[in-house]
């Protein structure tokens, strides 16, 4: 079984790579932008199980970037998770991402096992199945 993809829109090197070994550790696949156009471009052309999407890009920011995905001709885009994963910590920025269309807002530093655990409850891993199907 193929894994599933990752779309990770992601300014910052260090959080990428991060994200890249634990995602990829657990059998996902992970697609890379360094900004939001060319993250939503990435959503638009190829298919993906879930977005992972820094707010604070150096082009368009994350909350249009959710809009424009929630908004996209590719109408799979409309369901497609979206977490937001921000530095902004500020009283209504968890607001303001789910309004923009985000299912999930986390805050920065990136939590590993929170991470790990909202991923999962989308995108249930082959190993976690395999686990769930023994019981």
């Amino acid at each position: 079984m193929v894994g599933k993809t990752v779309l990770y829109i992601e300014d910052n090197p260090d959080n990428m790579t991060l994200v890249k070994r634990v995602l990829e550790s657990r059998g996902y696949f992970l697609l890379q932008a360094t900004n939001g156009l060319s993250g939503v471009a990435f959503a638009e052309e190829q298919d993906v199980d879930l977005v992972l999407l820094d707010i604070n890009l150096p082009d368009i920011d994350g909350y249009e970037v959710a809009h424009r995905l929630r908004h996209s001709s590719k109408h799979a885009l409309a369901y497609i998770p979206i977490i937001a994963i921000t530095a902004n910590a500020l009283k209504g920025d968890a607001e303001k991402a789910l309004a923009a269309g985000c299912d999930v807002y986390m805050s920065k530093p990136i939590n590993i096992r929170e991470l790990w655990a909202r991923v999962e409850a989308f995108l249930p891993s082959s190993e976690e199945k395999s686990q769930q199907n023994e019981v």
